[in-house]
């Protein structure tokens, strides 16, 4: 055999060598392999979190606070020592005041799986969106949680039979969509004398928590028809703020409300000669009586300085007065309170809260009797027209065209 063959036999005798030695573990790494990877999926369990706590792990009671009941009685209700009751409320300064736990609002006690059935967590919903978790061994941690929040798009068509309240109803929508309408057009619309057969069409987004919603919307678009009229609301953003436009760019937000609180009935009107309830006598009332219940909050009209903040016992009870310009001058009278930090020389914002709705004074019942004074003479409040604020710029007109030809088209195919 020569050089040259000898040395190519060689190096094909190594190789199979080398295979006949390596091949068996290959195949039983292989085959190990395969076992590890093929898993029944059907036996593996899903861990469920809530509040942030694997629920599979723990027992769960849910409850609801009862009236006048305290943190401390649920606590004790469920074995917790008067010594880790103390500790815990100890550890919740600064994170949770526990004396606000409210009756009706949920909680869930978590134990352990096993005979001693141990409470490890106790959690208190605050609201729908936040949670308080206390953790009941250890160093007893109190901690706050939010709940995923998730936003639905939804519509709604309807037509007005007798409120707009009712119309929401009618077609199983929230009612309360009714009161965000009221805003987004009080400037343009009078919802205290809406007509029968008017109609509106509106998309939105609603809030939704655990699939349960919220009565927190988002109007994505609206129009109203009012009169035989259509008032069209479109939401753009211009210089950094959202405010509702129609269809011709202009602004629906105004330098005034149409009334000074939101969608509630008018008991009276503005006149000359008015039979008062109380003193049975006919004298002028140069103002709007709005009938809602107590403590409805009152907003200011428009941005101004109050003026005037005191008590009348024998005619507008407590009352306020705002300057909002050389012009215009409203009053506000029968407030059960006033809000915290308005007093005379407070400036105040359109549709800022400056009290709430109560029966002070001369009064037979809880109303708000709310007045405009066009200098110095007052007139009625239903009749002033209020300026609107700048329209859609030139540079951002391409921008809002196609936006508002989307919405339209969209409430027109509803």
């Amino acid at each position: 055999m020569t050089r040259k063959k000898q040395i190519i036999f060689s190096s094909v005798l190594g190789v199979v060598l080398l295979v006949i030695i390596f091949w068996p573990y290959r195949k039983e790494e292989l085959e190990s392999l395969d076992e590890v990877e093929v898993v029944d999926s059907a036996g593996v369990e899903e861990i469920v979190y809530r509040y942030g706590i694997p629920t599979n792990n723990y027992d769960v009671n849910f409850g609801v606070v009862k009236r006048n009941q305290s943190l401390s009685a649920i606590l004790a209700g469920h074995g917790l020592t008067g010594r880790q009751i103390y500790d815990l409320t100890a550890n919740a300064k600064g994170v949770f005041d526990v004396r606000k736990i409210r009756s009706g609002q949920p909680y869930a006690l978590f134990s352990t799986k096993d005979t001693l059935s141990v409470p490890e967590y106790f959690v208190y919903e605050i609201d729908p969106r936040s949670y308080m978790v206390c953790e009941l061994t250890g160093e007893g941690k109190i901690s706050l949680g939010k709940n995923p929040v998730e936003w639905k798009q939804k519509t709604a068509k309807g037509t007005v039979q007798s409120s707009l309240w009712n119309a929401m109803v009618d077609c199983q929508t929230d009612p309360l969509l009714a009161v965000d309408l009221s805003r987004i057009f009080g400037w343009t619309i009078d919802f205290f004398g809406l007509q029968k057969e008017d109609e509106f069409r509106v998309i939105y987004e609603q809030e939704c928590i655990d699939g349960k919603d919220l009565s927190n919307f988002n109007i994505l678009g609206a129009l109203f028809r009012h009169a035989g009229q259509d008032y069209y609301a479109i939401p753009f953003m211009q210089d950094g703020e959202v405010l509702f436009y129609n269809e011709k760019g202009n602004s629906l937000e105004g330098a005034f409300l149409k009334a000074p609180l939101d969608y509630f009935r008018i008991t009276s009107r503005f006149s000359n000669s008015r039979f008062h309830p109380k003193l049975k006598i006919y004298r002028p009332h140069h103002g709007v009586d709005y009938a809602a219940p107590v403590g409805t909050p009152v907003y200011a009209i428009g941005a101004g300085t109050v003026v005037a903040k005191g008590f009348q016992p024998n005619g507008g009870g407590n009352y306020l007065k705002i300057k909002h310009n050389g012009t215009y001058t409203t009053s506000y009278m029968h407030l059960s309170r006033f809000e915290k930090g308005i007093n005379v020389g407070t400036k105040v914002a359109q549709k800022q809260i400056i009290g709430y709705v109560g029966s002070t004074g001369l009064s037979t019942g809880p109303h708000l009797d709310f007045r405009v004074f066009e200098n110095g003479k007052a007139v009625n409040p239903l009749t002033i027209k209020s300026q609107p604020k700048k329209p859609v710029s030139d540079t951002n007109r391409p921008r809002f065209t196609v936006l508002r030809d989307s919405v339209m088209n969209r409430l027109e195919q509803l």
